[in-house]
């Protein structure tokens, strides 16, 4: 039987070296490909690495006991001087979902993730949102699309009060005064009929771009949005809470803080798919061994001149490698085997005590006799 060629064993190595570095290749193309988003977490440019995803509020499901160190209730904001507290959630939406939500539509109610009451109505302050944008040591979620801004009901009655009495009244001076209210010709006055006509038909044609622009001007419409900012608290026992800091003067514009110690940085744990410090140890010790019997092969060969088996670097050091582990085996396998016990029945037969001291007597006198020699 042919003995395994130390070159085919060499274009084995290369092969699956070719393989390893072909698998990597792909998988660095797909994730560059196809980026995975991770909802609720987020890395910097200088590669701290935030994860929001264990402040999150989730339901309990009926049957289910709640992961521990999970909330399963809503944040709650304080408003003080503005008058309305606020209900917020981290990433997701709110648990109790609000309802009749101003300026919004029924199909997206589910989806607020803040909201406040004012004068027994209810105003939203954004859609749900995942993405985190880190900004230096702090780490910003923002929510759009809440109710449209604008003033309260109150406001925009005293508002439209006083422009209704300031407004001009044309019938409140006298239509005699020519300076004041000049007559028009006839001529005129039959113009502007026709143009009046003229408007209230086109205005007749162009229904349809009309209610086009509606749509569009509430579409362009301002909303409320809510923007969340993060710091970052060691202290593993104060829980996370909102604070309300303030709001623009439109009321459009709600900013809050939060401390938590999950917006403190940390290290990115390893991506699936993606090469861990194992794999790069694993390959630069393969490379190594490749570059070793290689090299070495290549020497023994063209320099040595040598074939077979002992073309491999270092072929003696190998071979009594082998012969020593076999030594060792042998060793232990001895040392073993002395370990275990005797079988019953089989002992070692001891002279009687009338024998050892006879024997001890003999000795004496042996040793007197070679006394009186010497001393002769």
């Amino acid at each position: 039987m042919l003995s395994p060629s130390p070159s085919r064993g060499i274009l084995l190595a290369l092969a699956a070296l070719v393989s390893v570095s072909s698998a990597e290749d792909a998988t660095k193309t797909v994730s560059a490909t196809t980026p995975v988003h991770t909802p609720c977490v987020a890395t910097s440019t200088n590669g701290a690495f935030f994860d929001l995803r264990p402040d999150a509020a989730v339901a309990v499901v009926e049957g289910e006991k709640p992961h521990k160190g999970i909330p399963t209730e809503d944040y709650t904001a304080r408003g003080w001087d503005y008058g309305s507290n606020f209900t917020i959630n981290v990433c997701n939406a709110v648990i109790k979902t609000a309802e009749d939500v101003v300026g919004v539509d029924e199909s997206l109610w589910k989806n607020i993730s803040a909201y406040y009451k004012a004068d027994g109505k209810v105003y939203s302050l954004g859609q749900q949102s995942d993405e985190l944008v880190p900004r230096g040591r702090k780490l910003v979620l923002q929510y759009k699309g809440g109710s449209p801004c604008g003033s309260s009901d109150k406001d925009k009655d005293k508002r439209a009060s006083v422009h209704e009495g300031a407004r001009y009244k044309h019938y409140e001076f006298d239509d005699d005064d020519e300076e004041l209210n000049p007559k028009k010709p006839k001529d005129d006055e039959d113009d502007e009929e026709d143009d009046k006509k003229d408007e209230d038909k086109k205005k007749e044609e162009d229904g349809d771009g009309d209610e086009d622009e509606d749509k569009e001007k509430e579409k362009n419409k301002r909303r409320k949005s809510a923007t969340i900012s993060f710091l970052c608290d060691h202290d593993p026992d104060t829980p996370t809470a909102f604070s309300f800091v303030g709001t623009d003067p439109d009321e459009c514009a709600y900013f809050f803080e939060v401390r938590s110690r999950h917006a403190c940085a940390g290290a990115e744990p390893h991506k699936p798919g993606s090469v861990g410090p194992g794999s790069v140890f694993a390959i630069i010790f393969f490379i190594t061994v490749l570059v070793y019997v290689v090299g070495g092969i290549f020497y023994q060969r063209t320099v040595a001149h040598a074939r077979g088996w002992r073309q491999l670097p270092n072929y003696s050091l190998w071979a009594g490698i082998w012969s020593f582990i076999k030594d060792l085996l042998v060793i232990l396998t001895s040392s073993c085997a002395r370990l275990i016990p005797k079988r019953r029945g089989y002992h070692s037969l001891s002279g009687s005590p009338s024998g050892r001291h006879r024997n001890r007597d003999d000795e004496n006198r042996l040793i007197d006799q070679l006394d009186e020699e010497w001393d002769d």
